[in-house]
């Protein structure tokens, strides 16, 4: 692939752009604010439930109104795996705010030399309504044209309205990301599609 035969870049968010800081030692302290004692692994164990239940649940944070009710409910997923007796619409608040993001070593680099090329950029990921937020707080938001959150891959459709967005033609655009659903749906939509990490990726092309 040569940059010459594209017009616009697709990239997913978690996994590509951002990654997770470790929550455990936040996690721990929030429940031992409420003289609530668990173990690392407790507690790991709690979050990864809680992980699952979230993957399977992201699109209904799409909105305002779904994503408070979805915090309350991954909250409440935490909590019983944890074996905490607490309101969970009360500690989602505080249990959100133990997720902290980052910016993956080597994306802005990336972006940088996709966007001197010309390119257009969006980002289309499977993370809900608070995407937009990170990548504001991360300093990312400028280098990109598109920000589609919920988008449900490998299901296509949000792929296919990004391209519309940009007025690009599949066959002219490559999606970047970590996981085989943005390879199906990049496969769904005719795009091009190059794994992460993204400056692998973006040195890749010719």
């Amino acid at each position: 692939m040569r940059f010459a035969e594209l017009d616009a870049v697709t990239i997913d968010a978690f996994g590509t752009l951002l990654e997770l800081v470790d929550p455990l030692p936040f996690l721990a302290e929030a429940l031992r604010s409420r003289e609530i004692e668990r173990t690392d692994e407790q507690i790991a164990d709690a979050f990864a439930a809680e992980g699952r239940y979230y993957r399977a649940h992201i699109h209904e944070g799409a909105d305002e109104a779904g994503l408070r009710d979805l915090h309350a409910r991954c909250a409440g997923v935490f909590l019983e795996a944890v074996g905490a007796e607490l309101d969970p619409r009360e500690f989602a608040r505080e249990y959100v705010g133990c997720l902290h993001f980052r910016t993956i070593e080597g994306v802005v680099p990336a972006l940088q030399s996709l966007q001197s090329r010309g390119l257009a950029l969006a980002v289309v990921g499977n993370w809900d309504l608070t995407v937009h937020r990170w990548l504001a707080e991360l300093g990312l938001s400028h280098y990109f044209s598109v920000v589609l959150h919920a988008a449900r891959k490998p299901d296509p459709s949000a792929l296919t309205r990004a391209l519309d967005d940009l007025d690009v033609r599949p066959e002219r655009a490559v999606h970047i990301g970590d996981e085989r659903a943005d390879e199906e749906a990049a496969a769904a939509t005719a795009m091009h599609y190059l794994p992460a990490p993204l400056a692998a990726a973006v040195t890749g092309i010719a």
